[in-house]
């Protein structure tokens, strides 16, 4: 089995942050923040998943759970005996399971247009859109320019797609759909008091503010929710300063 400890790390500060990527990303996903970050107050890693990046070869059961171990024995090989968790969309839902796993170990979460707790309902006509990005590159483009409010150009959204078709196997990236869609473990996490961000974008019809008043603010007593009005689902992509800025600002709270 591959070290974890070989993911992409960021700073030396003594704040240690797993950060963890969506659906669509890799650890590199991460890559439009890594200028703006403070490298002397953290120490960022950026793991792949099993089936992405530098581990798309690795064997896996792709689930939440396999997902949230690998991040914890990352942070047992880096020595981190506590650590915040930074989770981007499916990074999310993962982020929570880490909490469920090893809650003594969190000091916070920061979830960027994360996934709840509870898992994503779909439409038949919404879950064939998901279901088929696993073999159609024309999915993930048409899933990646509506959950950014179709405004952006065209050239970001190839690139967007070119990233996740060479940075993801076929078969993970379609079982690692129903992890985080049809998973609902929020009975374990819910009332915890660990201190939450949330931030989302105002051009995100997925999981914007509606859907995480439903989820994530009926969850966690210890929440700040964050709007940001020129963002969608990728606000390390959209508006990296101003994302960094807000992560680091809760971070360096707790």
């Amino acid at each position: 089995m591959a070290p974890v400890g070989s993911a992409h790390r960021i700073g030396s500060g003594p704040h240690a942050v797993i950060a963890l990527h969506g659906w669509f990303g890799s650890g590199a996903a991460w890559a439009p923040l890594w200028p703006h970050l403070d490298q002397s107050a953290f120490s960022y890693v950026f793991p792949d998943y099993r089936g992405y990046g530098a581990r798309k070869a690795e064997p896996g059961e792709h689930s939440l759970a396999e997902a949230a171990a690998d991040a914890i024995r990352l942070a047992d090989e880096l020595g981190f005996d506590r650590f915040s968790v930074l989770g981007h969309s499916m990074g999310g839902s993962v982020m929570q399971r880490v909490l469920a796993d090893a809650p003594h170990r969190v000091r916070s979460l920061v979830g960027v247009s994360p996934v709840p707790a509870t898992g994503v309902p779909f439409d038949d006509e919404g879950w064939g859109l998901f279901a088929g990005a696993a073999a159609e590159p024309g999915n993930r483009r048409a899933i990646i320019d509506l959950t950014t409010g179709n405004r952006l150009t065209g050239v970001w959204l190839d690139a967007m797609v070119r990233h996740s078709l060479e940075n993801s196997d076929q078969q993970a990236f379609g079982e690692y759909l129903t992890a985080w869609a049809k998973t609902d473990f929020h009975t374990e996490i819910a009332g915890n008091e660990v201190p939450v961000k949330v931030i989302v974008g105002a051009h995100d019809p997925a999981l914007g503010e509606q859907t995480m008043r439903a989820t994530f603010v009926e969850h966690y007593p210890n929440l700040d929710l964050e709007v940001f009005a020129d963002a969608g689902h990728y606000a390390m992509d959209e508006t990296p300063v101003a994302l960094a800025t807000s992560i680091e600002r809760f971070l360096a709270q707790h």
